[in-house]
């Protein structure tokens, strides 16, 4: 994402540091300790809390959050859309979970999952979701995307996705669409959408959500015959500073 790209205001945040880290250096829990010391002022509130988080980018280290088209775009879908179900692959520290799980409640929308594989992000992102007052609505999932998506499907919890927005490990993005499609969650009017697939680019994904239903099926006729080799990315693909944050 742009370094340039600020998710509210005006004022950009920091730029992304160049030839260093720029996530999980400590940042994301010295954002939870800068939003926490503010909690009287933000409690209760996801824009306040949002914003807290925004200044934290704009004056102290950049973060990797949804931009403001971004942003924009898939509240707007969701306002439009109304989902009662809504699934998020890759929370990162939860800006994107707080931002569309406030439009999801606000669109009459019943329950909202935010699904993270590391465990310190997954916890910063339940905490901003508890002091947005959005704890009973969003649930967070700490695990692989694959292995939580199966889980909350084996305890019945998920039975459907009326919205499944992908934000993780790139080459995650076609497998476990399939994988939703195959447990059928996906239906008819469910709405994708998935972040990075123009830039950095994830040609696999695009070329699967643009196929037809029989290219599909062969798709995964060939794949099991194959073995799955998670779309045909590379190692160093694979292990891209993407992995698994949203």
């Amino acid at each position: 994402m742009p370094s340039a790209d600020a998710p509210s205001g005006q004022t950009a945040y920091q730029q992304k540091e160049l030839n260093a880290s720029f996530f999980d250096d400590g940042r994301e829990l010295a954002l939870l300790h800068y939003v926490y010391s503010q909690s009287d002022a933000v409690r209760g509130s996801p824009s306040k809390v949002l914003a807290a988080i925004d200044n934290f980018g704009q004056q102290q280290k950049y973060l990797m959050n949804v931009g403001t088209e971004k942003g924009r775009i898939v509240s707007q879908l969701i306002e439009q859309t109304k989902p009662k179900v809504m699934v998020e692959l890759g929370a990162y520290v939860g800006y994107s979970a707080v931002l569309f799980a406030d439009a999801a409640r606000r669109a009459g929308g019943e329950r909202y999952y935010s699904l993270e594989r590391d465990a310190t992000f997954a916890a910063v992102t339940t905490a901003f979701l508890e002091l947005a007052g959005l704890g009973s609505f969003a649930k967070v999932v700490v695990g692989g995307s694959a292995e939580s998506i199966k889980s909350l499907f084996d305890q019945g919890k998920l039975t459907t996705i009326d919205m499944l927005f992908l934000d993780h490990y790139k080459p995650a993005y076609t497998t476990d669409l399939k994988l939703c499609e195959e447990l059928g969650l996906i239906h008819p009017g469910t709405v994708l959408a998935a972040d990075n697939v123009i830039s950095p680019g994830n040609p696999p994904y695009l070329a699967y959500v643009r196929s037809t239903t029989e290219q599909k099926k062969k798709a995964l006729i060939d794949d099991k015959a194959a073995g799955d080799d998670r779309d045909g990315f590379v190692d160093r693909t694979k292990k891209s500073v993407s992995e698994e944050t949203g």
